[in-house]
């Protein structure tokens, strides 16, 4: 029988440029008990993903300078995180950018501005399948 992986050993990162929005999410994730470092830009994203070594990352999509699409894509090439789960983060729903997230290989697209239940239920089911 295995025990639960505790939650504080889950280790989430979020990239967005919207920093509110950011540390909103960061706070609430981290009172759920995650473990969550954050990144404001794509750069700053990749270097903290070679340091942290995500199980997750959520991406917002329309980032200045480079966007989650080019984050994503450089991810899959960091040494450990080939197979990280990713979620996109976007106000936009339309089929042009649904048929990009799958193109691009993400998990999961989710609207802005996301409901925390949506959240926690998505991160509960993907932990629950790597326990």
């Amino acid at each position: 029988m295995t025990l639960p992986i505790p939650q504080a050993n889950r280790r989430l990162l979020l990239v967005d440029d919207n920093v509110d929005a950011l540390d909103l999410m960061q706070m609430l994730l981290t009172v759920h008990g995650f473990t969550v470092e954050t990144a404001s830009n794509g750069e700053d994203g990749l270097a903290k993903a070679r340091a942290f070594l995500p199980q997750v990352v959520f991406l917002d999509l329309g980032m200045p300078g480079m966007s989650g699409y080019e984050v994503a894509d450089r991810l899959r090439c960091i040494p450990g995180l080939e197979q990280v789960f990713l979620l996109a983060l976007t106000g936009w729903n339309d089929q042009a950018t649904r048929a990009a997230v799958i193109k691009a290989r993400f998990d999961r697209h989710l609207l802005k501005p996301p409901q925390y239940e949506q959240i926690t239920g998505i991160l509960e089911e993907y932990f629950a399948g790597v326990a």
